[in-house]
């Protein structure tokens, strides 16, 4: 091309070399995603839905897009969601003032009516919601729907201290989620028990998460957090950690605060026969395909 031919055939040339290099790099994207969608065809993944993920407008439906997508390719995504940001508001809204101790939410029987309409009616219909408007077939489910979820109370050890509606998993059964699966369904759980008196309860929904994973004998457990995942004193993201490493990881106070209970819940997992669960950022675009289906991911990896 001579001096002369003018500056357009240049700009012509450098949009066709980038359309050809962003070709191939898709390509190349759906060539290393296509061994990991063999290998999890069939496989139930069972991810916790939180933090900013499910607050972020563009994360919301980039979210609902990559669980649309898991189902298409084979998979059988199990939603789990938390929603304190919304109860929260719900509270402020009726004012009624809420009391944390030991950073569990003090529920009376009034606030867990509340906990209930938000967890199990709002916020689950949003996700339900959301999922559908991409195409996937969502059901909202809490752990009372099918007697999924038994419950107990959690006590303080403390004589003068009641955490009121506040729960663990006693017990899952799992037909409710299995059939669902079987027929296409999503489903997507509010971490709402009773108990064997027919009380109800608010369990946390990492721990139900981890629990409902070791029960359904998951592939994968995934947490979304506000976080990158594990990060060491320098502040570099860690996977592929395993018991030993992570004790380590304990022992010399690189993993603490808000990061153990997510850690713990991981491990319990893999240690109940998840083969691995993952802590992943929840604040990166489409995290679910970029942890699940490329070599690199965006989070922690944890095995056994």
């Amino acid at each position: 091309m001579t001096h002369h031919q003018g500056h357009n055939n240049k700009m012509s040339d450098t949009t066709q070399i980038k359309t050809l290099i962003s070709t191939e790099n898709v390509a190349n994207i759906l060539i290393e995603a296509l061994p990991y969608i063999q290998r999890f065809h069939g496989k139930t993944i069972v991810i916790k839905y939180g933090g900013n993920a499910m607050i972020d407008n563009a994360l919301k439906q980039s979210f609902a897009r990559d669980v649309v997508l898991m189902k298409l390719v084979g998979m059988n995504p199990v939603v789990v969601h938390g929603g304190g940001p919304q109860i929260n508001g719900t509270l402020a809204r009726v004012g009624k003032t809420t009391e944390f101790i030991d950073g569990l939410r003090v529920t009376d029987s009034e606030t867990m009516d509340v906990v209930e309409m938000v967890l199990g009616g709002l916020v689950n219909k949003e996700i339900v919601n959301l999922i559908n408007s991409h195409g996937g077939k969502a059901v909202g489910l809490t752990g009372k729907d099918g007697n999924m979820i038994q419950a107990r109370k959690i006590t303080s050890g403390k004589p003068d201290v009641d955490y009121g509606h506040v729960g663990e998993v006693e017990s899952i059964n799992p037909d409710v989620v299995e059939t669902l699966e079987a027929q296409g369904f999503i489903p997507v759980i509010a971490p709402i028990g009773s108990g064997s008196d027919g009380a109800t309860f608010n369990i946390n929904a990492d721990s139900v998460a981890g629990e409902l994973a070791a029960t359904l004998s998951a592939e994968k457990l995934i947490l979304m957090t506000n976080t990158a995942g594990v990060l060491n004193q320098k502040g570099d993201l860690l996977t592929g950690l395993d018991k030993q490493q992570i004790s380590a990881l304990k022992a010399d106070g690189t993993i603490q605060g808000g990061m153990r209970p997510k850690v713990d819940c991981a491990l319990t997992a893999v240690d109940n026969g998840v083969k691995t669960s993952h802590i992943i950022d929840g604040r990166v675009d489409h995290a679910l395909l970029l942890e699940v289906l490329t070599d690199k991911g965006v989070g922690t990896l944890i095995s056994a």
